[in-house]
Order: C-alpha cells, then structure tokens, then sequence
C-alpha cells in the first residue's frame, strides 16, 4: 500500500497547489472551496494508506523482487449481501427531499440515514467471535468435516 500512498500523497499535493492558485489569480470561492475538498479528499486516503501499511507491512506488491505467486492466498473478508446499502439510498433521498420540502421531512431523512449508516458499519461487527457459553457441536471420530481446511469463513 506504499505505492497507493504515495500516488495520493502527489494527488492531494497537485490539488492543494491548484487550489492555491486557484484562489489567489482568480478569487473565486465556490472553485477554491472545491479544490480545497478534493485536496481534503485526496489526504484522506493518503492517510488511510499509509495507516495500513504501517500496521500491516509491506505486501508483495511493494516489493520490486516479488514473484507473482507471493501475492497469492485469502483475501479478506467481503459480505455476500446487505440491505443497508439500499435503506442508505433511501435516507439519503428522503433528506434530500426534507431539504426542498421542509425541515420535519428533513429530520425523518436524517433519522433514516444514521440508522441504515450505523447498520452497516456495525453489520458484521461481532463476527469471528464466538460466545464463550455457546455450545460446541460433538463430532464423531473420523468425521472431518469441521476441520479447518473445509470450514467456510463467510457469512450466512
């Protein structure tokens, strides 16, 4: 993730300059305030990348002297499906609404929105924790098919 970082990095670099110039020849607010968003934007993911790398190291991919099959193995977990998405669209349409129409639809778009945005940040939240007094199923000698190798990870 080094390389992404960087490739950020020189993005939110290119529009912090842009955005300066910008500001200062033609003073013009609305496309300096867009500039300075996507500078914003840009630093973010800058940020988040380097985050990661520090936390996780370097992968095959920032090696130069990396052979393909190094890359290889599981990849993290990715959900098969949620509603949250759609109930988002949803909220965000609603409030969208309350913003023409008026402030009580507003508000009800808001409510909408934080909670479909709350369900899915804490959707698979307690996963890969299992309940201490949860019961263990008893397998017959010989049986394997709770083995390690064959367990699924993914979610119902």
């Amino acid at each position: 993730m080094r390389t992404e970082a960087r490739l950020f990095t020189g993005v939110a670099a290119f529009f912090a300059l842009a955005a300066a110039g910008y500001g200062w020849w033609s003073a013009e607010p609305a496309g300096t305030a867009a500039l300075t968003v996507a500078f914003l934007m840009a630093s973010l993911i800058a940020f988040f990348l380097r985050v990661q790398h520090r936390r996780r190291g370097p992968r095959a991919q920032d090696r130069g002297d990396a052979e393909v099959h190094e890359a290889a193995g599981p990849l993290e977990f990715f959900p098969p499906h949620s509603p949250w998405p759609v109930a988002i669209a949803l909220g965000a349409l609603v409030l969208a609404l309350g913003v023409v129409h008026g402030l009580w639809l507003a508000l009800i778009g808001f409510g909408i929105l934080a909670m479909a945005v709350s369900g899915l940040v804490f959707q698979y939240a307690g996963r890969g924790t299992q309940r201490s007094d949860a019961p263990v199923p008893e397998r017959a000698p010989g049986d394997d098919s709770g083995s390690a190798s064959t367990t699924s990870t993914r979610s119902p």
